[in-house]
């Protein structure tokens, strides 16, 4: 049976803007003691997992294996019900009060700013392994069959004749990475913050949409076939030519920003509900073999030992430069994305 969300408090409702929240069907109605009467309702749990809109694919393998693993441990039926969407609209739902048990974000500073609302207790990061990273990415270039523009390298796209599509930095985090690894290539490089400003405001000046996130930013550039390269997500190249939605070759600039994806319980939402073992039960899963495998399956780079083994070959080496770079989420989010940051300034001065 199919479980979904009819009603939405007022404040959640307003908060989620283009979230889509779905239910995922449980592997039974109902469960039975040994003597055969009805084990008690506590005995069920329900979570509801936010992430953003690229982890869609992965999560609807992953989950149903959760499930499973939780019943065989615990005798306990969970119901996961999910929300996905852009990682700043999703970020901004939970705090407005989408009662998320847990957060998997496009970035670090995301799930911040949850945790500067309040919701989520300081010292997270050290609540898994890898700093409660559970994916990592690149950034990579979609280009047009036969590369007509000849888009190979981030100063390619310094180029007034070169449509660029990329989301947009104030809904979406993957375009967040995009800035970062457009930035990164000029300072990671020997270049200036003056070179690096210069240099992002020329690419931003070639962007004409900036679509609210990762997927809309995809089916813009694949389905309504715009621009000549599209700055995405690798995971979400991987995906596009593995469903045969695309299937030219994309391209992986060099050096690259290396995109950390976080999970985080909601504490005070979890401490609310009483969800909150089932909930860390849920963010230790991601780090299984299992999970690891059905992530790298669709498009993202596992993140433990055993799963990069088990990938090994699967995905190009490139250097990496990380967001610790920046001095780390906390500076970027004031810094760059901030009221009056860089990217406003930016913005401003590329259109």
């Amino acid at each position: 049976m199919v479980q979904s969300f009819s009603v939405l408090g007022r404040r959640a409702a307003l908060g989620l803007g283009v979230a889509v929240i779905a239910g995922l069907p449980l592997a039974a109605s109902s469960s039975f003691s040994l003597f055969g009467a009805p084990a008690q309702a506590q005995q069920k749990k329900e979570l509801l997992l936010v992430s953003y809109a690229v982890t869609k694919s992965a999560y609807d393998r992953i989950i149903p294996l959760f499930q499973a693993d939780y019943r065989k441990q615990t005798g306990q039926i969970v119901s996961v019900k999910t929300s996905y969407g852009s990682s700043g609209s999703q970020t901004r739902a939970v705090i407005d009060g989408l009662e998320a048990d847990v957060v998997g974000l496009a970035l670090a500073g995301d799930i911040l700013k949850i945790e500067e609302a309040g919701l989520i207790k300081p010292g997270w990061e050290k609540e898994n392994p890898n700093n409660s990273i559970i994916t990592n990415s690149l950034v990579v270039f979609f280009t047009r069959a036969g590369n007509p523009k000849k888009i190979t390298s981030w100063k390619d796209l310094d180029n007034k004749n070169v449509d660029v599509v990329t989301a947009n930095p104030k809904t979406s985090g993957g375009a967040r990475w995009n800035f970062l690894g457009l930035w990164g290539s000029i300072t990671q490089t020997g270049g200036s913050e003056t070179q690096a400003r210069n240099f992002v405001t020329t690419v931003y000046k070639n962007v004409e949409v900036l679509p609210k996130d990762a997927r809309e930013a995809t089916d813009i550039f694949v389905k309504r076939k715009q621009g000549d390269v599209l700055l995405n997500y690798e995971n979400e190249a991987i995906l596009a030519k593995k469903t045969g939605e695309w299937t030219v070759p994309y391209k992986i600039p060099s050096p690259n920003i290396l995109i950390e994806g976080p999970i985080a319980v909601v504490d005070k939402n979890v401490d609310k509900k009483g969800t909150r073992k089932v909930a860390e039960a849920f963010t230790r899963f991601l780090y299984t073999p299992a999970a690891q495998k059905v992530f790298s399956e669709n498009g993202f780079r596992p993140v433990t030992a055993q799963g990069k083994a088990a990938a090994k070959g699967r995905f190009q080496s490139v250097p990496t430069y990380t967001a610790s770079e920046f001095g780390g989420w906390r500076a970027i989010n004031a810094k760059i994305f901030g009221k009056r940051g860089l990217w406003d300034s930016i913005f401003a001065r590329s259109r």
